[in-house]
């Protein structure tokens, strides 16, 4: 007599022809710009020469993790706004939370690379070249895309092991842990707890090493004598800096601080600026704030 939910609903942000159609064009917009803009980058940094250094070699990686991070959210959410159709398969909510929590764990471990490669670059330039060489740049860019999809395998498979029964409306614009846990109705005590606790694993000390790495970049650059010497010292790093602020910011707010149910509504506010505006932003900073992707371009 157990009644077994075969879909989910995910509610996004509202219903109403009029909210539908705005969503729809404004999201779209939003990703044509971050396909454009990524693709645009990993295009850039492959053809010109000049820009084959480790920096724009993870500059790239980030590129081309963002474009599979809004193509696994995005798409899906146009088609329901487009359509009226919300509905999602279970296995299709499993397998887009899946790859949701991969890309943002190996996020995760880019950014801290990058934040690692621009403390050598300003605070180690004598010992850089020898330090970041290429087979050192291959082996951490292949252990953060490895790193980020073998960190969700064990929340996916705790969270598709829970009984679905009853309601099956996620309020959330994409399949995420918590919105699905709260529609279990067995014990997901452990799955919520382990999701933090793997949350946290995998963004605190990342955040605690890209922190310590531009703390000691800003007091290497504060020692610079010159007012000069000090601005083009940080504009090498201070678009990263941006980047790392918002993502971590509404990352950290979202799955590590304590969970409730009164969260959830705020929780899908901050998910827009990890899922979507973060790689919005991504080229037009890198590229708007960056001299070399300047001369590059032009050239």
């Amino acid at each position: 007599n157990k009644t077994v939910v075969k879909e989910f609903i995910l509610l996004g942000f509202g219903n109403g022809p009029e909210l539908d159609s705005l969503l729809f064009l404004m999201f779209l917009s939003i990703y044509i710009v971050t396909i454009t803009g990524n693709f645009f980058i990993i295009v850039l940094v492959v053809a010109n020469r000049h820009l084959h250094t480790p920096m724009y070699f993870f500059l790239g990686n980030l590129a081309c993790l963002e474009i599979c991070y809004s193509s696994n959210i995005l798409p899906r959410m146009l088609l329901s706004y487009l359509g009226g159709d919300r509905s999602i398969s279970v296995n299709g909510c499993f397998t887009q939370y899946y790859f949701f929590g991969c890309l943002a764990a190996a996020e995760c471990y880019l950014l801290a690379v990058m934040s690692y490669d621009r403390y050598l670059a300003v605070c180690k330039p004598l010992h850089y070249p020898s330090r970041m060489n290429g087979k050192l740049c291959l082996q951490l860019g292949a252990a953060s895309w490895i790193s980020g999809f073998l960190a969700n395998s064990i929340l996916t498979f705790l969270i598709s092991n829970l009984d679905f029964c009853g309601p099956n409306e996620i309020d959330h614009f994409f399949c995420d842990s918590f919105p699905m846990i709260k529609l279990s109705g067995s014990d997901s005590h452990v799955a919520g707890l382990v999701t933090s606790v793997v949350a946290g694993v995998c963004s605190l000390p990342l955040f605690l090493l890209t922190f310590s790495s531009y703390l000691y970049i800003i007091i290497t650059v504060m020692r610079i004598p010159s007012a000069t010497g000090r601005k083009k010292a940080f504009s090498t790093c201070s678009s990263h800096l941006i980047v790392v602020i918002l993502f971590y910011w509404s990352i950290l707010t979202v799955y590590v601080l304590p969970h409730h149910d009164t969260q959830i509504s705020p929780n899908k506010v901050f998910s827009v600026f990890y899922t979507i505006l973060t790689p919005l932003v991504n080229p037009l900073i890198y590229s708007l704030r960056n001299k070399e992707v300047k001369e590059a371009l032009q050239k």
